[in-house]
């Protein structure tokens, strides 16, 4: 059985996980696992995907951006389906774990693929410490400060601060910090 494996960054990018589920399908697989969320954090539909597959099955995902984070975790990955008796296969690369060129193809690739994003690391570094001394770079806008005169106007009201923070969308340490600076 193909089973697939699609994953976007954000809830913002729907059409790019529309676009991997089409491609998916085309592909043939039988059962697709999708969800929304960093490569950083907890995927619980990936985690579901591996669980799911059995011993002849294929695990497919669109590009290798999708699966894994750096070359160890594809590895991890790629080590999790096999102990399984699956195969992992990289739909715009060509790469599958099924044969011993591939599971090479796949360490290689995933090598360049962590090299090249920490190259992209390294510059965006690089700009960020150039803009900052060139006094350019501010860092993001301060959100909950902003909000300072809604956090006092509740607070006079005797709203209590985590009532604050959930009515204003902000942390509940934003709220403190904007009550221990006092008024403005």
């Amino acid at each position: 059985m193909k089973v697939g494996y699609g994953r976007t960054s954000t809830l913002e990018q729907q059409a790019g996980l529309d676009a991997q589920f089409r491609d998916l399908k085309a592909a043939g697989c039988e059962k697709i696992f999708g969800e929304q969320v960093s490569a950083v954090a907890k995927r619980l539909q990936l985690e579901a995907a591996i669980d799911f597959i059995r011993e002849g099955d294929t695990l497919l995902v669109t590009k290798l951006d999708r699966l894994a984070r750096s070359t160890q975790h594809l590895l991890e990955i790629a080590e999790r389906v096999k102990a399984k008796g699956a195969d992992l296969s990289i739909l715009n690369l060509g790469a599958d774990t099924s044969t011993a060129t591939g599971r090479l193809m796949f360490t290689v690739i995933g090598a360049i693929a962590c090299f090249e994003r920490e190259l992209m690391l390294e510059r965006q570094r690089e700009g960020v410490a150039r803009a900052k001394a060139e006094g350019k770079y501010k860092g993001r806008k301060p959100t909950a400060r902003a909000r300072t005169s809604e956090v006092n106007a509740l607070k006079a009201d005797g709203v209590r601060p985590v009532e604050i923070a959930r009515r204003l969308g902000i942390g509940r340490a934003s709220v403190y910090r904007i009550l221990d600076s006092g008024p403005t």
